[in-house]
């Protein structure tokens, strides 16, 4: 049998070791990369104040003159340099993140460990990294500058709102065991609209125009859908549906809505120093005449004043409560409205809820990352008295494709005579009677 002259002469065939080296292990002397940053940068400082001049001008003079005598590779010199433009001009090593705008979601877990959710996915980023655990709390710190806010021992816990509208979380030892954590929500400043939802396979047109026509009517939505799963966004795409000629006004604990409408009002209960209930928010709110009341996120007893609204004339009411489904969302609103000390029966609780909210609508996020509203649905009472959905459109999954994707279709329950069907006649909109 011929043998290949690999074979003949035993040759042993090399293996190439080609590992990424991590942002973290580039500059491994962490002790002295923090001592020539803090002599850099309090150089720069001085050359600003005595020169007037902008300290981003004598960077590489600076870095030269602090690394004299050290054997510093190229890789470590550009290391250095990075981090000092970044700690200068932007966050510090979470600037260019915060400037990507396919990352929605940035988490530090510690100064090798951050993590990053992008196109719906969650990956650990070995490109970036921190000095050491100060590092990242004078990171945060200089985030805060522009909320006017910080974080220090005497105040551990920050949820504040950068420049760009991102939402930024910070919490320190002894509160967090291994270190300082941060997350950072970034808010996107472009609005979506109901049809970026039709484009990006979260729901179909006739879902579409079924909503459209509930906004129209001035239905009371309530959108259910877990943390990150694009209810905000969501919600804020069904309020863009809203005639432009009607008052919107906003209440949410930070305002994150993003709506293009000229005649809207936003209010926010955590204002930069200052903080007041949602419940005393939208009782303003009412006396502001509205003619839509939108709640960014249900949260505590604001739950049950929202009812009262809904059930007191005020149509087209709108917002958001974060469950895994329908029945858990119910289930929820049934605790908040008890949460609230109304002495009230279970059952009276759960007429008032089926007389207040005409639709609810449910969000997710799949398995491959993907958003679907996978129910829009009515509510109703089983024969145990509790409240069900009674759906309209609903998503199916149905396994996954060989590329990880959901695989599933949407389906429209016909033959239904739907309880808001009456509403939407008054209203003069007949252009879903094709699809019952």
């Amino acid at each position: 049998m011929s043998k290949s002259l690999v074979e003949a002469f035993n040759i042993k065939r090399r293996s190439t070791d080609i590992s990424e080296v991590s942002d973290y292990e580039i500059f491994a002397d962490k002790e002295l990369l923090e001592q020539l940053r803090l002599k850099i940068m309090g150089n720069l400082t001085e050359r600003e104040v005595l020169t007037d001049e902008p300290a981003t001008d004598f960077i590489d003079v600076e870095i030269e003159g602090a690394t004299e005598g050290y054997d510093l590779t190229n890789e470590e010199r550009n290391y250095l340099r990075h981090l000092i433009e970044n700690e200068l001009n932007g966050y510090g090593p979470l600037t260019e993140l915060l400037k990507d705008k396919n990352v929605t979601d940035i988490m530090v877990n510690s100064p090798k460990e951050i993590y990053i959710e992008i196109d719906g996915k969650m990956v650990k980023d070995d490109s970036v990294s921190f000095i050491n655990n100060d590092h990242i709390i004078r990171s945060i710190n200089k985030m805060l500058n522009d909320s006017k806010s910080t974080i220090d021992l005497a105040k551990p816990i920050i949820d504040a709102r950068l420049k760009d509208g991102s939402r930024i979380y910070g919490i320190l030892p002894p509160l967090a065991v291994n270190g300082p954590m941060l997350t950072i929500h970034k808010f996107k400043n472009e609005a979506k609209t109901i049809e970026d939802f039709i484009r990006m396979g979260s729901l179909t047109t006739y879902m579409a125009n079924f909503l459209a026509a509930c906004v129209r009517a001035k239905c009371n939505i309530l959108i259910s859908g877990s943390s990150s799963s694009g209810g905000t966004t969501l919600l804020g795409a069904l309020c863009d549906l809203i005639a432009d000629d009607e008052r919107i006004i906003t209440i949410e604990d930070m305002a994150e809505l993003k709506i293009n409408k000229k005649h809207l009002v936003s209010l926010e209960s955590k204002a930069t120093n200052y903080s007041i209930s949602l419940n005393e928010l939208i009782k303003s709110a009412v006396r502001m005449r509205p003619d839509r009341v939108i709640v960014g996120e249900l949260i505590g007893d604001e739950a049950f004043l929202l009812l009262q609204i809904m059930n007191s004339g005020s149509e087209g009411a709108m917002s958001l409560i974060h469950a895994v489904g329908v029945n858990d969302a119910i289930k929820r609103l049934e605790t908040l409205v008890l949460m609230s000390g109304v002495n009230i029966p279970l059952k009276v609780i759960r007429e008032y809820i089926l007389s207040a909210i005409d639709i609810v609508v449910n969000i997710e996020k799949l398995s491959d990352g993907k958003r679907k509203i996978t129910s829009i649905c009515e509510l109703k009472l089983d024969n145990n008295g509790e409240i069900v959905p009674d759906e309209i459109f609903a998503f199916r999954q149905d396994g996954m494709t060989e590329n990880k994707e959901v695989k599933g279709e949407y389906i429209l329950f016909k033959n239904k005579k739907l309880k808001i069907l009456p509403k939407l006649k008054n209203a003069g909109i007949d252009d879903i009677k094709d699809m019952f």
